[in-house]
Parts: structure tokens; sequence; C-alpha cells
């Protein structure tokens, strides 16, 4: 593969006023496509924001991890997200980060997320019940309802229920509220927009029914009716004892609600289209399953690290082409250098897993789907695949997406093969990167 070690930065503002927003909602995924053209830094301005796309893996390095100390989520991500997120995990700083996080580790411990895989293949094998041989579905509606009940019913030990609709009209009201796409969503969301007014008023119902829920479990939790092992119930003992205030447990729920169902969904749907695409590796992965047998008779042993290592390489393989979390941000918190440039305290870096992980001088073929890729060692730069984040801050809930991933897929294809009916993806940019519309396979029993 090639490899180019430049040093250098490109500035991009776009015109007054605007910046580069008119061209980042032409193309969002192309804008930050382009900046892979320019080195390792592409300047760039959103209104009045001045930011950075860093394109080279040591620069996404060197903020994630070597000087982690040294930034923050920033100022441009809290005026977009605030009113999702609020006080939750994503966003909070320093010793209320550390606290909050401390707090809620123990519910992703290695053994308490293989604990979970009973919940994970249950809700796999209901979904592939539930489905005719020869039928058409669009995986990415399935996989939001099945991603939704494993989360609700292993992080929060409840049933999604009658909670399912207002779930989902949340969802698709924040996807559009924060579609990149649309000039309007780099505005604030106060401003009475049918888009916004549409927004707040599902959030304010999903924040409304997160309070019962919260209620509830105190009262589970005060009467000892619980083990208290789960996030819901591990937030409620926090709250209860002093460390997290009420506002901040529901945010920490509205945050794992989004973060965690929503970005196992795409990746899951993602990686059937992309097997359905290219049917000489969906015949070997259902091999390899076939092989190990079905996941469902064993979760437990299907959790294993190196159970189904075909299985992994297609998810990671899909999670390099179709990062959920597309673009994560940070902002210096003091000056700082990065590859020979001075980038001053408040500009606002973008690191994009879709740029880094589509570089042709780290990947060969890099738009090409192939999970043989992953088969032996590499010296591309580490940072070069970061779907997660890295560092201190690297997504709490990795494990337990990639075990969900791991185990669903599998299950899936120990009982079908599909076949595409949506041809390329088409992808809607927003607070995830979602696909625009269904994706539809045909399904055929095996």
């Amino acid at each position: 593969m090639r490899r180019d070690t430049r040093a250098s930065t490109v500035d991009r503002s776009g015109v007054p006023l605007l910046g580069s927003v008119h061209r980042i909602a032409h193309d969002p995924l192309e804008f930050l496509g382009e900046a892979r053209e320019y080195g390792d830094l592409m300047g760039y301005r959103v209104l009045r924001d001045r930011a950075h796309v860093v394109v080279h893996p040591d620069a996404v390095r060197t903020v994630l991890v070597d000087r982690d100390d040294a930034f923050r989520k920033g100022s441009m991500i809290r005026r977009q997200t605030g009113t999702l997120l609020g006080k939750g995990i994503f966003l909070a700083e320093g010793d209320d980060w550390r606290g909050q996080r401390t707090t809620m580790q123990p519910a992703f411990y290695r053994e308490q997320v293989a604990a979970y895989g009973d919940v994970m293949v249950d809700h796999a094998a209901s979904t592939a019940a539930g489905w005719e041989d020869g039928e058409v579905v669009d995986v990415a509606a399935a996989a939001r309802d099945l991603t939704l009940g494993v989360l609700v019913e292993a992080l929060f030990g409840l049933s999604p229920g009658e909670d399912r609709e207002l779930v989902a009209r949340a969802a698709e009201a924040i996807a559009t509220r924060f579609d990149s796409r649309r000039v309007a969503s780099f505005l604030p969301d106060w401003l009475p927009t049918p888009t916004n007014v549409r927004y707040r008023r599902a959030m304010g119902d999903l924040r409304a029914r997160l309070d019962e829920i919260i209620a509830e479990r105190r009262a589970a939790v005060e009467a000892g009716e619980l083990p208290g092992t789960d996030l819901l119930s591990i937030l409620v003992t926090a709250t209860d004892e002093g460390g997290m205030d009420d506002d901040t447990l529901r945010d920490n729920l509205v945050t794992f609600l989004f973060a965690g169902h929503e970005t196992s969904a795409i990746a899951l749907a993602c990686a059937l289209h992309a097997l359905a695409t290219h049917p000489d590796e969906q015949a070997t992965a259902a091999d390899r399953v076939a092989a190990f047998g079905d996941p469902a008779a064993d979760p437990a042993a299907a959790s294993e690290r190196d159970a189904l290592e075909a299985i992994d390489r297609v998810i990671d393989e899909a999670l390099r082409l179709y990062p959920p979390v597309y673009i994560f941000f940070r902002e210096p918190v003091e000056d700082v250098e990065i590859r020979g440039h001075r980038i001053p305290a408040g500009s606002t870096l973008s690191l994009s897993p879709w740029t880094c992980q589509r570089d042709p001088r780290w990947w060969d073929e890099p738009d090409a789907f192939r999970p043989g890729r992953w088969v032996g060692g590499s010296d591309r730069p580490e940072y070069a695949y970061f779907p997660f984040g890295g560092g201190p801050r690297a997504c709490i809930g990795a494990r337990f997406a990639r075990l969900e991933l791991r185990l669903v897929l599998a299950t899936l294809l120990s009982r079908y093969r599909f076949e595409p009916v949506t041809g390329e993806l088409s992808f809607a940019p927003s607070a995830n990167l979602r696909p625009d519309g269904s994706v539809r396979l045909r399904v055929h029993g095996r």
C-alpha cells in the first residue's frame, strides 16, 4: 500500500458567514473524503467556528491518546448536541466524566457483558423466526428493533413493550434534526422550525417516560426486588448515594438508548448488506458458523474471544467501511502542536473514521469489502482504524457492541442466506451515519 508522510495543512474556510456549511450540507461524506487529498490537516470553518479535519492516524493518536489531557469535547459539539445529551457521560468533562465512567464501568466488565449473551441470541433468534423463506426484509428497520430490544433488556432490565414506538419516534426526530445535509442542522434548535418543534416534542415525551422508568426502578431497588447489576439499577443507586443527580441519570439513559442501539443497528444492517452483495464472503462466514454450531444453543461458547473469528472479521470490515460514528470532535484547551502545526486553543478538531478508514495510504482497495484483510498482522498505523474512538474516552460500550454484533450476525447467518434487493447503500449523515432509507434483502432459509 502507498505510504505518505506529508505534514501539511490546507485551509478551506469557504465563503463569508457560512464558511464551509454549504459544502458540508451538499455532501458531508464527500467533504470529509476530500480531506485525504491535503496531507495531515484540512482547515475549514462552520459559521464562526474554526476547525480542522485531522487526516493522519498519528495525529488522531496525539489527540485521543498521547495528549488527551489537552483536549475536551468542545463548544461546537456541545452547542450542537447539548439539548440531546445534556450532562451525560458523552459530553461530561474532567472529574465529572471520570466519576460517571467509574460508576458505569461494572455494567461493562468482560464477565458482565458475556452474561448478556443469552439476551442477544434470544432476540436474534426471535427476529429470524419472524421471517419467511423468500421474504424481502428491511434489515435496517429489523436491526433497529432488535438492538433496541437487546439494549433495553440487558442494560435496563426491561422489555421495550409499548415504548418501542416512543423511542422510534424520538430516533427519527433526532436523525432529521441533526442531518448534516440540511443547512438548518447547524443552527440552534430553539429556532421554531417544524423540524425543531418535532424534535423538542419527541424528546420531551421520551424524557417524561424515562422519568417514570427511573421512579419505578428506584422504588424496586429500595424494596429489594432487583439485584441491581444492570446499568439502570447502578445509575439509580448512584443518584440515591449522591453520586449523580436525576437530570444526569436521565441524560445518560438518552445517551445509551441512541448511542447504544442506533450504532449497533447501523453496523448490523451494513454488515448484512455487505455479505448479501458479496456472496462468496457470505458463504465463507456461514460455513464457519455451521462448523461452530448454532450460537443460540451455546451463547457462552459463542462469546469466547476466538470462537467465531470469521464473523469478527466481517464486523471489523463493516465497521471500517461504514463507521456508525463517522466523526469525533475535540477542542484543545491550550495551544498545541500536531504534526508540526500549531493549533490554537478553542479550535475544533474533527477526527473522522470515515476519512482514515478509507485512506489508500493505509488500506489496499480501500472502498472494497474484504474481510480477509484482517487475517494476520499489519504495519498500518494503529489509528488508521478507530470506529469506537480511542484513549481514555473510548466508547465504554465497545465490548458490548462487538459481542452483540457477533452473536446476532452469527445467529442470523445460521438460519438464512441473504440476497440483495437494495443496490448500493447511500447514507444520511446525522448524529450517526444512518443508511438513507430502507436496506432491503431477500432471505432464504438454510
